[in-house]
């Protein structure tokens, strides 16, 4: 069953990363009418942000798929915690790696961990990201701006970049934007930024990579219900949260986790530079 704003009372988090153990009403990563078929059987993946939130339920659906995930997060143990032990009730291995995806020798070194654990990568989803609420363009500041930036953006060509070397013929390189990307959003404005910059990294490496038999894809989310949102907004637009789209509520990690998989498995064989949109309705012409 979908969460209406109703159901969603003012809340905020003071800790960022804000937890989904914290959040309430908690967001639905799972469902359990998706019945696996095999479809990234014996495939490892590596999974950015995915302890919580959207990360997490692409873990699960991964995993009840039939492959061994990572997962990358900075330093939310409790959560990540939570979803190696969801992953491990589909029969599947789950690594933790906790560490600040900012800096490129970290990410060298995750993708390093994944390999040496597993055997081989053939799955890169770059998911994790911050966001912040900026009243103004005055209230931006260098440091924020960089933060922004080297963790949305920056990480996923340091993930690309360690990671194709061991990627053959036939593995996928996923990455998540947004609905920002496509519409702005004044009140997130170094966030929406760097979604732009991710829509243009998807189209812009599809065409070499696929010289190496890799498919880039991404996915925009519009509005979901993820510790992104009582992490960045004030309690009175978090009971709003939703409201904005044509289905009139916001959209749960379990509902935006079958685009990941979709991209993931062969059923998106012919596809490379795309972007799906799981967005409540909203029409994307771009």
């Amino acid at each position: 069953m979908s969460i209406t704003p109703d159901q969603i009372p003012a809340q905020t988090q003071k800790r960022t990363p804000a937890l989904e153990s914290e959040m309430e009403p908690k967001p639905q990563y799972d469902d359990p009418n998706y019945k696996g078929s095999g479809k990234l059987q014996d495939k490892v993946a590596l999974i950015t942000g995915g302890d919580s939130g959207i990360g997490r339920s692409v873990a699960v659906y991964y995993a009840k798929e039939g492959a061994d995930v990572a997962i990358v997060y900075l330093d939310e143990h409790g959560d990540a915690q939570e979803t190696q032990q969801a992953v491990e009730e589909y029969g599947r291995r789950c690594l933790l790696i906790p560490g600040d995806i900012r800096n490129e020798q970290f990410c060298h070194e995750a993708v390093q961990k994944t390999v040496q654990e597993f055997g081989k990568l053939d799955i890169l989803v770059n998911n994790a990201a911050v966001q912040y609420q900026e009243p103004s363009l005055e209230e931006i500041d260098a440091a924020r701006l960089g933060e922004v930036f080297a963790t949305n953006i920056f990480s996923m060509f340091y993930f690309a970049k360690a990671a194709t070397p061991h990627m053959k013929p036939g593995s996928a390189m996923i990455n998540t934007t947004s609905i920002n990307a496509y519409k702005g959003n004044s009140s997130l404005l170094s966030y929406s930024t760097t979604k732009g910059a991710i829509l243009a990294f998807t189209r812009s490496l599809a065409e070499p990579m696929l010289e190496k038999g890799i498919r880039v894809n991404g996915v925009a989310p519009g509005p979901i219900w993820t510790p992104f949102i009582p992490d960045a907004f004030d309690g009175e637009d978090v009971s709003n949260f939703g409201k904005q789209v044509p289905m009139q509520r916001p959209g749960q990690p379990k509902e935006v986790a079958p685009s990941f998989v979709f991209l993931a498995s062969e059923d998106a064989s012919y596809m490379a530079g795309q972007v799906l949109h799981p967005n409540g309705g909203v029409v994307i012409n771009a």
